[in-house]
C-alpha cells in the first residue's frame, strides 16, 4: 500500500484500531488536521469530534473521540482517546434518550456530588448527540 503508514487509536478500554491507514482526519483542540505518511512530529490535544479514518481501496471508518491527546510523526501517528466509540455504534435515537435520562438525573439529584456527575454525564451526551449530526 503506497503512501500508508501505522495508526493507533487507544481508549482506556482497549485498543480499537491499530493498522495501516493513507490518512486520517483528527479533530485537534486547535482545529481538524489531516496526518498522512511522513508526517512532521507534532503533539495535539483533542477536542470531541469525529475522527475519519482513510484506506486504500475501502470505505472511511469514523469515530467520536472525546478529550485525548495524538501524535504524529513520519512513521506514524498514535491517538489516546479518553472515550472512542465507532460511529456505527452509535444511534440517534438512543442518545436522545439517553439525554432525557441524564437530564431528569440532573433535575433529581439532591447534592453536589450527584449534581457533577449527572452534569458531565449530560455534557458528554450532548457532545456525541452533535457529532452524530455532524456526520
Amino acid at each position: 500500500m503506497a503512501g500508508a503508514f501505522q495508526f493507533e487509536l487507544v481508549s482506556p478500554e482497549r485498543l480499537l484500531l491499530s493498522e495501516e491507514v493513507t490518512m486520517v482526519v483528527v479533530p485537534g483542540s486547535e482545529g481538524e488536521f489531516g496526518v498522512m505518511a511522513g508526517h512532521a512530529p507534532m503533539m495535539s490535544t483533542l477536542r470531541p469530534g469525529l475522527l475519519r479514518v482513510s484506506r486504500e481501496g475501502s470505505a472511511d471508518q469514523v469515530y467520536f473521540v472525546r478529550g485525548g491527546f495524538a501524535e504524529a510523526g513520519p512513521k506514524g501517528l498514535t491517538v489516546l482517546a479518553e472515550h472512542a466509540t465507532s460511529l456505527n455504534d452509535l444511534k440517534a435515537e438512543d442518545i436522545a434518550g439517553q439525554i432525557k435520562d441524564a437530564e431528569e438525573d440532573l433535575s433529581d439529584a439532591s447534592d453536589d456530588e450527584t449534581r457533577a456527575r449527572a452534569t458531565a454525564t449530560l455534557a458528554h451526551l450532548r457532545e456525541v448527540q452533535a457529532a452524530l449530526k455532524a456526520a
